[in-house]
C-alpha cells in the first residue's frame, strides 16, 4: 500500500511503474451522531474500510474527504453539509487527478447515505470519459448487523448512532466515544418516511435513531471484518474486469 498523504511524487511514480493502478478514496461526512459519538463518525468508518482495501489490494490510499451531503441532518449543531453538486465535483476532480498520475482504477468508499446519488452521478460521468470507478456502500453490512444486533432498529436499514454504528466507532476510535452519554431514541417516523425528503431534527431530538447502549468494540470488529471482506471481493472483481 502507498499512502499518498505521506508519499513523494517519486514514490507515486515508482508505485505506478511497478504496476500499481488502484487508488482508494474514503468519502465521509461531518454530521451529528447523538451526544456520544463524534461528528466525524462516517469518516472514521469509511477511512478504516478504505485503508483495509488499499492494504489488501496494494492500492494507493488517498486522503479522505471529511465532508459530505448531509442535508437530512443539517438541523443539528455541528453538521456541515456539502451540496450534491460539490460532492460530485470533488469526486470528478480527484479521480481525474489520480488517473493523470497513472492511478486509473479508483475505488470510492462511501460513508454516508447522502453521498450515494452524487457519487453515482460522478461515476457515470467518469465512465463516459473512459475512467473506471467503483463506489462501495458498506457491502455486507446488513447481514453482519443482523447477526450481532441486540436492539431493535429505529427503521428498517437505518444505522445511525445506534448499536451498529456505535460498535464500529468503538472498534476504531474508542477514545472519541462517550458511552456515559449514550441513550436510546426511537422517534415517531412519518408514515411516508423514505418516500420524501425529511429533515431528521424535526422528528428526533438527539440525532440517535435506535439504542446505542448494547454496542461493543467486539461487535464492531465483527462488522468491519464482514464489510472489508465483501469490499475486497468486489474490488478484486473490479480490477479483473
Amino acid at each position: 500500500m502507498l499512502e499518498l498523504a505521506g508519499a513523494s511524487s517519486a514514490d507515486v511514480r515508482e508505485h505506478v511503474a511497478a504496476g500499481g493502478c488502484l487508488a482508494v478514496l474514503a468519502v465521509g461526512a461531518l454530521e451529528a451522531h447523538g451526544p456520544h459519538l463524534p461528528l466525524s463518525t462516517d469518516t472514521i468508518v469509511a477511512e478504516r474500510i478504505a485503508r483495509a482495501v488499499a492494504e489488501r489490494c496494494d492500492g494507493a490510499l488517498l486522503p479522505a474527504i471529511a465532508y459530505g451531503e448531509t442535508w437530512a441532518t443539517s438541523g443539528y449543531p455541528g453538521t456541515i453539509s456539502l451540496s450534491p453538486e460539490t460532492v460530485r465535483a470533488l469526486a470528478l476532480d480527484i479521480v481525474r487527478g489520480a488517473a493523470a498520475s497513472g492511478l486509473d482504477r479508483v475505488v470510492i468508499v462511501n460513508g454516508d447515505f447522502g453521498n450515494r446519488l452524487p457519487l453515482a452521478a460522478a461515476a457515470r460521468d467518469l465512465a463516459a470519459e473512459g475512467l473506471r470507478v467503483l463506489v462501495l456502500d458498506h457491502p455486507g453490512l446488513a447481514e453482519a448487523a443482523d447477526a450481532v444486533r441486540e436492539s431493535e432498529p429505529a427503521a428498517p436499514g437505518m444505522n445511525h448512532a445506534e448499536e451498529i454504528e456505535t460498535s464500529m466507532v468503538l472498534a476504531s476510535a474508542p477514545e472519541l466515544v462517550r458511552m456515559e452519554r449514550a441513550e436510546p431514541e426511537y422517534p415517531a417516523f412519518p408514515v411516508d418516511f423514505g418516500l420524501r425528503p425529511v429533515r431528521l431534527h424535526e422528528i428526533g431530538a438527539s440525532a440517535v435513531f435506535g439504542d446505542p447502549r448494547p454496542a461493543t468494540a467486539e461487535k464492531g470488529e465483527r462488522l468491519f471484518a464482514a464489510v472489508i471482506d465483501a469490499a475486497v471481493a468486489q474490488v478484486e472483481r473490479f480490477l479483473a474486469g
